[in-house]
């Protein structure tokens, strides 16, 4: 099956294809932009590109990860926390690439949240500073071992670029991207680590707990399909 046909039978006509460039698939004008809607928030995306997938209304979830020895326990244990507050999406060029402009996911760390809520209070107000700096913003640059025409069932791994924004510090990340294509619909788990110092945030230090590492990692569950 060629490109052309796949566009078609793929994204047709939840995709907006207009213009008459690139091998009869057009772009958007560059003053074009799409606002996706999930959990209350909302990003502006323009709708530049062959193909843009945008996070689906259920089935996203952001996580952070976290070694720690609490005080009282015998063994260290993962600090998880968690939302599903997430909007955003992804945008393809017809040759595959991705259209960093058009492309951008947004989590709101204000609504974080793990078993522990003091350990919830501590992350959002003292870390992170979310009355100041109210989501995390990953934007995507490129992916490498994925290509147009996407496959329509099964599974493939490969690695997502894009500059990571915690607290105003923005740093390049490279994810692990495990995905599950079902018809137009991907599916999946992304994840990344980095320190608390890449991106000037302090670790935690308070009576309850007697180390915390030093490496967080960053999973996200995601479910995209094509912008209607």
């Amino acid at each position: 099956m060629s490109m052309n046909q796949w566009l078609a039978a793929m994204i047709a006509p939840m995709l907006a294809i207009v213009g008459a460039a690139n091998c009869g698939r057009g772009d958007v004008a560059a003053d074009s932009t799409t606002t996706t809607q999930v959990s209350g928030g909302e990003v502006q995306l323009p709708s530049a590109g062959a193909l843009q997938l945008v996070v689906t209304p259920t089935g996203n979830e952001v996580r952070y990860r976290i070694r720690e020895q609490l005080v009282g326990f015998d063994l260290p244990n993962d600090a998880v926390g968690a939302t599903s507050d997430v909007t955003g999406g992804i945008t393809f060029d017809a040759s595959g690439r991705v259209v960093p402009s058009a492309s951008r996911f947004q989590v709101n760390v204000g609504t974080l949240k793990s078993d522990k809520d003091r350990r919830d209070g501590y992350v959002r107000g003292r870390v992170l500073q979310a009355s100041e700096h109210p989501t995390v913003d990953l934007a995507p640059t490129a992916i490498d071992g994925l290509a147009l025409p996407f496959p329509t069932s099964g599974t493939k791994t490969f690695q997502l670029h894009g500059d990571l924004t915690v607290r105003g510090v923005t740093r390049p990340t490279t994810w692990q991207v495990n995905a599950k294509f079902d018809g137009s619909t991907v599916t999946g788990t992304a994840a990344t680590t980095f320190t608390f110092a890449e991106f000037a945030l302090t670790q935690p230090r308070v009576p309850v707990v007697l180390s915390v590492s030093d490496t967080i990692k960053l999973e996200y569950d995601f479910s995209l399909s094509p912008k209607k």
